[in-house]
């Protein structure tokens, strides 16, 4: 199955992936054998914290390779559409507080709600796909329901 990415998160999935193997991965193998030269493994916690942060290193890595490997890359900047579709920069107002709110339309793992982004598979993400300029939307979130207003769609933000 692939998973829809923009090129910013397929970036940062990379970036990520080689400080883990060139940075992270060597200092705790170092940290180990620090530990380990310590004596006694059964009662030493320096030696227990490095072993589990050698376990987590690596099954980072593993989720990165893998994220990486199913990635459908799309490139948000190309594309140009009346309707709200991945990668999009959607301006919402809130009919019920009666602000505006902007939100760009990503991959699971490019979710950052402090900066708008937020995923297509969410409650919102969901319920402005397929959306036009316009249109009021509907969406069930977990905060109770919400109607917003379509005022604008744009890429490459």
């Amino acid at each position: 199955m692939k998973r829809p990415m923009t090129k910013e998160g397929y970036r940062k999935l990379q970036e990520e992936l080689e400080r883990l193997k060139k940075i992270e991965r060597p200092k705790n193998i170092q940290d180990i054998a620090e530990a380990r030269a310590h004596g006694d493994l059964s009662e030493n916690a320096e030696y227990a914290a490095a072993k589990e942060r050698q376990s987590f290193i690596a099954g980072r890595i593993m989720d990165i390779e893998y994220k990486i490997a199913t990635a459908e890359i799309i490139d948000t900047s190309a594309l140009i559409s009346d309707k709200v579709v991945f990668g999009a920069t959607v301006a919402l107002f809130d009919l019920f507080k009666g602000e505006t709110k902007k939100y760009t339309i990503v991959g699971e793992d490019e979710v950052d709600l402090k900066n708008g982004k937020i995923s297509l598979n969410s409650p919102v993400g969901r319920a402005l796909i397929g959306s036009k300029v316009g249109e009021v939307v509907k969406i069930k979130a977990p905060a109770g329901d919400r109607e917003y207003e379509i005022q604008g769609i744009s890429f490459g933000e």
